[in-house]
């Protein structure tokens, strides 16, 4: 959230004048949803990459 007010203001200060409040909101909801995007491809709590070789590792162990 930190990131989100700074350039909400950021951007509506470029356009300064909004036609209706319907606008202003179009304006912030795509910019909430740019942060969003951004941070689920950025974030990863998990590597699948570790997960997928334990399990290769256990099936190879009880294959044997």
């Amino acid at each position: 959230m930190s990131r989100l007010n700074p350039e909400i203001k950021r951007r509506t200060l470029v356009v300064r004048i909004f036609p209706n409040p319907q606008s202003c909101l179009r304006l912030v909801r795509a910019l909430a949803v740019e942060i969003h995007e951004n941070w689920l491809e950025a974030t990863r709590y998990l590597n699948m990459d570790h997960l997928r070789e334990h399990k290769k590792e256990n099936l190879r162990a009880l294959a044997a």
